[in-house]
């Protein structure tokens, strides 16, 4: 037969099975928490890991450009000249052979007149950019729309001897 039980095991088993269930339901509620944070923070974290790699794969090229070109102008201004009397230095900045040929026979194909091709000073740029001369801004917003660049900006890094009389140059990166 069993042992009636005494005052102090009536009060000790019922704390007993309440500590239980109440560790349960609380390990419970923590795996559901954990569950509802993955699932609020995963698409931000997301977001935030593409632009920062976006952005250090972009840093080689972007680092070299001018303030002026990291940003677009919100307007567009028109250009002054017809493609027919825009001169455009193509320059071969990705490394791969043949960028700059098959890029100026396009520009050329859409009216532009071709001062020359050739290579950048450097072979590892990760995004086309388009330079535009002082007064000539609406011509080289009118070729980045024509060539599906992003980057646009004044002048940089170039001699205006080196340009062979263009107005536009056109550095193509790897994108």
């Amino acid at each position: 037969m069993d042992a009636p039980l005494t005052s102090t095991d009536a009060l000790i088993r019922p704390w007993r099975t309440a500590t239980l269930v109440a560790t349960l339901v609380a390990a419970v509620e923590l795996v559901l928490l954990v569950g509802a944070a993955v699932l609020l923070l995963a698409k931000p974290l997301a977001h935030a890991v593409k632009h920062h790699a976006e952005a250090a794969a972009l840093a080689p090229a972007v680092a070299k450009m001018p303030a002026a070109a990291h940003v677009r102008a919100r307007r567009a201004t028109p250009a002054k000249l017809a493609r027919a009397h825009t001169r455009v230095l193509v320059l071969n900045g990705n490394g791969r052979a043949g960028a700059a040929s098959a890029a100026a026979s396009k520009l050329s194909a859409l009216g532009y007149r071709i001062r020359g091709k050739g290579n950048a000073p450097r072979q590892d740029y990760a995004t086309s950019v388009v330079m535009y001369r002082r007064g000539f801004t609406g011509e080289g917003e009118r070729l980045a729309r024509d060539l599906h660049v992003k980057v646009v900006g004044p002048l940089d890094g170039l001699s205006s001897s080196a340009l062979h009389g263009a107005q536009l140059v056109v550095v193509l990166g790897a994108r």
